[in-house]
């Protein structure tokens, strides 16, 4: 081989990277609980990728700005009282969410170049941080295409719409976590393969998806504040004289009472799940996140009750949110050890 041409992978560099990254969408999705949370989403009602990252600058943009947002049907129906003191409260968590998107963006597009330029990128593996690129593109379209939804028409936006943005944002932390982890298996043994995702790892991990999907539902609908109390939703486990709409199947995802039920019994269904693949990983010999896996489960569980009786006590609720994108990353460390594969 010519000794000149060579250019040696860095699997354990690309590794801490994308661990790096994920450790900034987790924030994201922290920062974007609060802008939920606070009712601040809506008030930045245009999408300038590029030149939107320079808030408002002197009175005249700030009078622009809030102008812009008293079109919205939010405004003239919840808020006509604000004061432009107010409006620039929920501007700014709305404004710094975007801010990390864009921020997560360059954070991963230029080592990229970078990786490639110097020929560090593991073969096989180019491919694989490209679709995590455009999945992270794509992120920013649903951003908006969610926030479009809630500008005109309604006061809020789509819960649907919510729980896509949502998952995707959890979806990309798995994947980065997962490729860390293929990464730093190459750094110890150049020989080792990508891990493989092994039939029950992919139901843990589903039946994990499905309480998230819930969960962006019972936030997207308010569904937290339909009852404050836990085990019983007020005297009864479910409450009599529920109103229901028609088609019945509307109701598990459009009636809050409903989804509020189904995402406070599922969370046992998907703790079973992880419980298990917790325990699979440690026979692994990844003890240490097997471990870690369980302890947040219990944590999350815990959050969960303790965000509904508290009615929804807005840091309680962050931080349920930001255990969810915890329990992602580890689960999907704990599936990738379970699925690893060593020559």
């Amino acid at each position: 081989m010519n000794i000149a041409l060579y250019r040696p992978t860095r699997p354990d560099i690309i590794a801490r990277w994308l661990l790096l990254v994920a450790a900034m969408v987790l924030f994201m999705v922290i920062v974007g609980g609060i802008t939920r949370l606070t009712e601040s989403g809506l008030s930045i009602t245009e999408w300038k990728p590029i030149t939107g990252a320079i808030p408002p600058l002197n009175d005249d943009d700030w009078q622009h700005a809030f102008a812009l947002y008293k079109g919205t049907t939010e405004y003239q129906t919840v808020n006509r009282a604000m004061t432009l003191a107010e409006f620039k409260q929920i501007f700014f968590w709305e404004w710094f969410h975007r801010l990390l998107g864009r921020l997560i963006g360059l954070a991963f597009a230029l080592p990229l170049v970078w990786f490639a330029v110097k020929r560090w990128i593991p073969a096989g593996f180019g491919w694989r941080l490209v679709g995590l690129l455009l999945l992270g593109v794509m992120q920013g379209a649903i951003g908006w295409w969610m926030v479009k939804s809630g500008l005109v028409g309604r006061d809020d936006v789509s819960h649907y719409r919510l729980a896509v943005h949502l998952l995707m944002a959890f979806t990309i932390i798995g994947a980065l976590v997962w490729t860390a982890m293929d990464m730093r298996d190459l750094a110890r043994n150049p020989a080792s393969r990508k891990a493989r995702l092994t039939r029950g790892a992919a139901l843990a991990l589903g039946l994990l998806a499905i309480q998230l999907l819930w969960g962006a539902y019972t936030a997207g609908l308010n569904a937290g504040f339909a009852f404050a109390s836990w085990p019983l939703m007020g005297d009864e486990l479910f409450p009599s004289n529920v109103p229901m709409s028609t088609p019945w199947i509307a109701n598990l995802v459009d009636n809050p009472i409903v989804v509020q039920f189904i995402h406070r019994w599922w969370a046992f269904v998907a703790a079973g799940a992880l419980i298990w693949l917790g325990i699979r990983a440690m026979r692994s010999g990844a003890r240490g996140l097997g471990a870690f896996l369980h302890i947040g489960v219990l944590v999350q569980i815990s959050l969960g009750i303790a965000t509904l009786l508290t009615g929804v006590q807005i840091w309680i609720a962050v931080a349920h949110q930001g255990v969810a994108g915890l329990l992602v990353a580890v689960a999907a460390a704990c599936a990738q050890r379970v699925g690893r594969r060593v020559a």
